[in-house]
């Protein structure tokens, strides 16, 4: 089923039989390493020519992309060792690193592109049940130690503790047991899937089933029509929609012929992407694009270029793919004179690791409008000389050519995404008129500058080539007054984190000017250059604000990286998200400090039932112990919104575990709160430990009985690991 002709069979069996191939990390580092495809041809084993035996592995479902040629710093850097034609590299999801590899061969190369392209397309295409099918199958390989098809109950015992089940043995022996229909004391390939469906059979689904079904066996098309309205509260268009669910997820032919659902295709659809939380119709561009560019929350990175740290870690252009992957659409180049006449790119006056600045723009040109179409801004910290500033604008002309914005056309508006779309804007200093010649003024967001107040600020020329390129003009703020009387629609501000923090503070009274400043002016915050970690703060301040370009170091995960990925999930993964209509609005300010003084204040009521937890991961460190989970509920937003509350914990159950709590909420700007959902393991002597997490707006959660789908800390899907909850919004 895998094999598209004959080329396609010989790959996979090639694969099979396994080889040898070059792992390569830098010019100096190149090692044998064999890999195998395994028998179920979803996972690949790798290992050392000197391991005797054992295979590490990694799954087909982790592997986002290969890249065929020289396609990557590792592999450009023995381009004269190994032809193109050898080289490849697979790109993992989340924030785990590219593996770069070099076979032997054209042939054998060409074996692993085509081979591996053809499996992810095959997991691609997988439909829900298949997808749950191909899970059982997984977990049953995993059981089966002795691989003689066939799972004791002694293997059964093993794999519950895999599952993060903990469950006694007799209860465990009875399913078992009648599992065994063919009384051999083992359990094979559909026997096994039996023992899994008794194991996870859900009793509060089958309960609200039982609530709808009319004769306790099945959902007729009226039955399931009622249950859309009464709990999903679905109005026009239900009993349509009840028959598009029967189709779309009722496993049984001779159900769905009768226009019938059956208990497993209710969990079918409770479990699939229409019956998450998430509202389908916010994931796809749905939002007006044809606004002023500073109507719009856009995704920013800072520091674009760096892996980790900001003292001594590596700088890469493999960041900025990262980053305009996952619908980044402000990215940041800080460029320093280079060997050679070459400007480089790294963190000033630090030991991070330096890469060119044509090599960051050759990427940035390839990659910018891959995830998204609309407009990327690259922000440039400019501290090369007038020779090498000149290099620059011919390579940022040059390597860009068409998609370089340079009409700076005088308006009252900049202009909309829409207007702008496959379009790079460069932000930076910028010269006034002809005849000018700025001396001496560092833009505030020179963060080299910043983290040395004490040194003298030096004069900097800059140079007519580079200036004329340039869209967005960096200014130096002065007042929200002056910004109101003089300040031209494309001139931007920058502040550190500290900096707007001391405006909150300072300007109280004025917050409102803030806001109003917001609605004409892109305002750009970056973090503390004391962060030399690349943590990042908290940007649902500056998001309550108006400020469009918050930047995060988008290379380390967390709550606040889960924030602005819950942000810009929605609206297509565009990279921009229209601001609330009260942000925008000149001539009705809204002040996020007081919410309810706004002139339709409807503040809401926000019902959490946390129903039961689904196949919870394990927390890494502690393989050997089955998670206690607790579920907590955080609220972001305006100050009065800021809340969490959470559930008890449930011991020993990673694997079904049910709380049954409500948690309720008062939310008083809907429009700008998101809401998270953390799932962690409850440990009294210590923190506790994370599983999962995911984070929505408010303004796209589903109403009724919905399924969370919990992310990894690097916010990739751990499915099937999810949260069952019955959401209720009223107004208050």
């Amino acid at each position: 089923f895998l094999a598209n002709g004959e080329q396609g069979h010989q790959n996979l069996e090639a694969m099979k039989a396994g080889m040898f191939l070059r792992k390569v990390k830098s010019r100096t580092w190149k090692r044998q390493r064999h890999y195998k495809l395994q028998e179920d041809c979803k996972t690949i084993g790798y290992k050392s020519s000197w391991a005797i035996n054992s295979y590490s592995t990694f799954s087909i479902s982790d592997v986002e992309a290969v890249r065929a040629g020289h396609q990557s710093e590792a592999l450009l850097s023995v381009a004269d060792e190994f032809p193109a034609d050898r080289c490849f590299t697979l790109v993992f999801r989340g924030r785990r690193g590219n593996l770069d590899l070099v076979a032997e061969s054209t042939k054998e190369a060409q074996a692993w592109i085509q081979g591996i392209g053809a499996l992810m397309e095959n997991m691609e295409n997988m439909d829900e049940s298949t997808k749950l099918d191909q899970w059982i199958s997984d977990w049953f390989s995993k059981a089966d130690l002795n691989k003689d098809g066939r799972i004791n109950f002694k293997e059964a015992k093993k794999l519950l503790k895999m599952m993060n089940v903990d469950m006694n043995e007799e209860h465990a022996s009875s399913l078992f047991k009648m599992a065994d229909k063919s009384k051999s004391e083992t359990l094979e390939d559909q026997e096994f899937v039996e023992f899994y469906k008794m194991l996870t059979e859900r009793a509060e689904v089958l309960d609200l089933f039982q609530d709808y079904s009319s004769d306790g066996q099945s959902l007729s098309q009226c039955d399931l029509e009622e249950f859309l309205r009464e709990e999903q509260l679905e109005g026009e268009g239900s009993y349509e929609h009840a028959l598009q669910l029967i189709d779309r997820y009722e496993p049984s032919d001779t159900a769905r012929m009768n226009y019938m659902m059956s208990v497993d295709g209710f969990l079918m659809y409770l479990t699939s992407p229409e019956g998450s939380i998430f509202n389908p119709e916010r994931q796809d561009l749905f939002q007006d694009m044809s606004q002023p560019l500073a109507h719009y929350y856009i995704s920013s990175s800072h520091n674009t270029y760096l892996m980790e740290d900001q003292l001594k870690g590596p700088s890469s252009v493999e960041a900025y793919i990262q980053a305009l992957k996952r619908g980044c659409r402000c990215v940041e180049v800080d460029c320093w004179n280079g060997s050679n006449g070459e400007p480089v790119v790294y963190h000033g006056h630090t030991l991070t690791s330096k890469i060119l600045l044509k090599d960051v723009i050759t990427t940035i040109a390839n990659y910018a409008f891959k995830a998204s179409e609309y407009p990327l801004i690259v922000s440039i910290e400019n501290h090369c000389s007038i020779e090498q500033q000149e290099v620059m604008a011919r390579y940022f002309r040059d390597i860009l050519g068409d998609m370089l914005l340079t009409n700076t056309a005088d308006s009252s508006e900049l202009p909309s995404p829409e207007a702008l779309k496959r379009k790079i804007l460069l932000k930076g200093k910028k010269f006034e008129n002809e005849s000018e010649n700025p001396t001496g003024e560092v833009s505030d967001e020179d963060e080299a500058a910043e983290m040395n107040k004490d040194s003298p600020k030096l004069q900097q020329n800059l140079c007519k080539e580079l200036s004329d390129l340039i869209f967005c003009k960096s200014v130096h703020f002065h007042s929200f007054e002056h910004s109101r009387t003089s300040a031209k629609p494309n001139e931007m501000s920058s502040f550190s984190e500290s900096k707007f923090g001391y405006i909150l503070t300072s300007y109280y009274s004025k917050l409102l000017y803030f806001v109003l400043h917001n609605t004409r002016q892109l305002t750009r915050v970056y973090p503390s250059g004391m962060r030399t970690d690349s943590s990042n703060y908290c940007p649902v301040d500056m998001w309550n604000m108006g400020c469009q370009i918050v930047a995060l170091n988008f290379q380390t995960a967390g709550m606040e990286m889960d924030l602005n990925d819950g942000l810009f999930t929605q609206n297509g993964c565009s990279g921009y998200i229209l601001k609330p209509e009260i942000l925008c609005k000149r001539e009705r300010l809204f002040n996020p400090e007081n919410p309810e003084k706004r002139d339709d204040y409807h503040p809401l009521l926000f019902y959490v039932k946390v129903i039961s937890g689904q196949q919870l991961p394990k927390v890494k460190q502690k393989a050997w112990f089955i998670v206690d989970p607790l579920v907590r509920v955080e609220i972001f937003g305006v100050p009065l919104d800021q809340a969490k509350q959470e559930t008890k914990h449930i011991d020993n159950n990673g694997f079904n575990p049910l709380w049954n709590e409500t948690l309720q909420f008062t939310i008083h700007t809907p429009e700008l709160a998101l809401v998270r959902f953390v799932v962690e393991d409850y440990d009294k002597a210590s923190r506790n430990d994370f599983i999962g997490q995911y984070t929505i707006p408010f303004t796209s959660i589903q109403p009724g009985y919905r399924h969370v789908h919990l992310l990894s800390k690097d916010g990739t899907s751990i499915h099937p690991s999810s949260i069952y909850v019955h959401i209720k919004i009223t107004e208050q």
